[in-house]
């Protein structure tokens, strides 16, 4: 299944391209080490996240979208230089950021405390092929990010040529710096439009037994899921 992005033609070569999220992962996860001593069992060691597979193919799932200019944040305001070239046949704003005032988001648990959810404009169009629906979400298992974009889900096979910009909460009221173009801000799911259905059922004494042979080859092997079940 391909996603086609697309974006003005003078703006080709200024935007930080979409990216699949397997070739952008992020520094940390690189450096993690795959082995820790735990002091919560006298010292054995243990496997880190670097060993769970369903954690990483999340984190490498579909695409992520990046930050379009390099932001500075200082004492809550943000602000950014970036030569947008005059556009005059096609309505787009001219910031890479905008926002969205707390009262809109009256009767939601967000811990706002009258603060603006911030809102990353997004300048590549995406289409996906017919039948397929895109889910935006905030960038998989990284809570190292200062802000935490909010889901939403695209019928991207009949808005193919519209934008779809994402509002983020600034999680980390602390932050003071340079967040740079390029940051992923959204990572992007292609699911079917087709309604999922659900079966609930007792597992017949043959599934029971293949579930446990499972667990225990799971145990047995820590390698196992990524040999035999990882795609």
């Amino acid at each position: 299944m391909i996603v086609t992005a697309r974006c003005h033609p003078a703006l080709a070569g200024l935007l930080p391209p979409p990216r699949p999220a397997r070739a952008a992962l992020p520094d940390w996860l690189r450096a993690m080490p795959g082995q820790v001593a735990a002091a919560s069992l006298g010292g054995a060691e243990v496997r880190t996240l670097k060993h769970c597979p369903p954690f990483l193919d999340a984190m490498g799932c579909g695409l992520l979208l990046p930050l379009m200019a390099d932001l500075t944040v200082q004492d809550g305001e943000i602000g950014w230089d970036w030569p947008f070239p005059a556009i005059d046949d096609a309505p787009l704003p001219r910031a890479p950021v905008a926002l969205h005032v707390p009262e809109q988001a009256a009767g939601a648990p967000f811990r706002l405390d009258g603060q603006v959810i911030v809102k990353f404009l997004n300048f590549w169009t995406l289409e996906a092929p017919e039948g397929w629906q895109l889910l935006f979400t905030h960038p998989l298992n990284r809570e190292d990010l200062p802000f935490r974009t909010l889901s939403g889900l695209v019928a991207a096979d009949a808005w193919g040529l519209g934008h779809v910009h994402f509002p983020a909460l600034w999680t980390d009221r602390d932050f003071a710096g340079r967040l740079p173009a390029g940051t992923p801000v959204a990572q992007v799911i292609a699911l079917p439009r087709a309604a999922t259905g659900l079966r609930v059922l007792p597992m017949t004494p043959a599934e029971v037994a293949q579930a446990r042979a499972i667990q225990e080859a799971l145990q047995a092997d820590p390698g196992h899921y990524r040999r035999h079940y990882r795609r």
